[in-house]
Parts: structure tokens; sequence; C-alpha cells
């Protein structure tokens, strides 16, 4: 037990204390867009300990079926669904700071005559607004109240690109 917990506890600072690299990545339209390159190690670790759980609570149940066997197999699928339900709750809440803070952004970036208009933007296109530098963001904005864009086509139009290094 105490093997495990010490495996766990290190790889949480090797993944805490790792500079992740910044790699730029060329767009069709010649511009250069930062990507952080951030392994998702720990999802990947918590998933494949789930998935072995699961995987001998499912033998364990089959060699010997009782109640007991059924419990550990019922407790697992449980923490399973757990840990993806606090994984999207987390998101959830990322999600709705960022169209707070985007529609603030939004109300000091915008002309006077823009700004009543930020209603209209749905959840997608502000997290994709979130993107765009300051310099473009009334353009965007502009577009994609007037053609009604989507996330994809915003982010594709977006020429200087603002990282988001604090996504969950």
């Amino acid at each position: 037990m105490t093997s495990v917990v010490k495996l766990i506890s290190g790889f949480r600072r090797l993944t805490e204390t790792v500079n992740y690299p910044i790699i730029t990545r060329r767009t069709s339209d010649g511009t250069t867009r930062p990507k952080l390159q951030e392994p998702h190690a720990s999802h990947g670790f918590l998933v494949i300990g789930a998935l072995i759980l699961l995987g001998s609570a499912i033998y364990a149940l089959v060699r010997e079926p009782d109640w007991w066997g059924a419990l550990r197999l019922f407790g697992v699928l449980w923490a399973i669904i757990l840990m993806f339900r606090v994984r999207l709750y987390a998101l959830k809440v990322q999600d709705r700071l960022i169209r707070l803070e985007e529609r603030l952004r939004l109300a000091q970036l915008l002309p006077e005559s823009t700004r009543p208009r930020i209603a209209e933007l749905n959840e997608g296109q502000l997290i994709a607004l979130r993107f765009a530098s300051d310099g473009e963001v009334t353009e965007l904005v502009q577009k994609t109240l007037d053609e009604k864009w989507n996330p994809k086509q915003i982010k594709s139009a977006v020429r200087v690109w603002r990282p988001d290094y604090f996504r969950v």
C-alpha cells in the first residue's frame, strides 16, 4: 500500500514540476500559433487504474460469484462514474468562468455600438473568442454576430493566438 502511495505522490510531483514545451504551429494563412504540449498523463493514469480495477472486479465475480464480488463491481463502477462526473463538473465550472471573463473583456474592448449585442453570443462562441488577442477581438465579434460563425470558424480566423495555460 505504501509503495502505491509513493508512486502516486512521485508521479504528481513529476507532472507538477515539468515545464511543458510551447510548440508553434503554422496555420494555412501563414501565421503561427503557440500550442501548449501537455501530456494529460494524470488522466490516463486514472483511466488505466480504473480499467484495471474494473477488470479485476469482473474477473473475481466470474471466478467466485457472490455478494461481495457484486458489491466490489458496483463500487468500482460507482468510482469510475464519479471520476468522470467530477472531471465534467470542473470543466463546466471553468466554461462558466470563461464566459464571464469574456463578457467582461468584450464590454471593455468593444465599441459602444456593439456592446449590447454581447448577449447574442452563445457559450461556444464566447469560449472560442478567448483565444483572440485584444487587437482582433472586435473584428471577430462583429463577424461572428453578423455571419453567425461557429466556434471552429472563430478559432480558424484568429491571427494572433492567445493561449489558455490555465485550462483544467
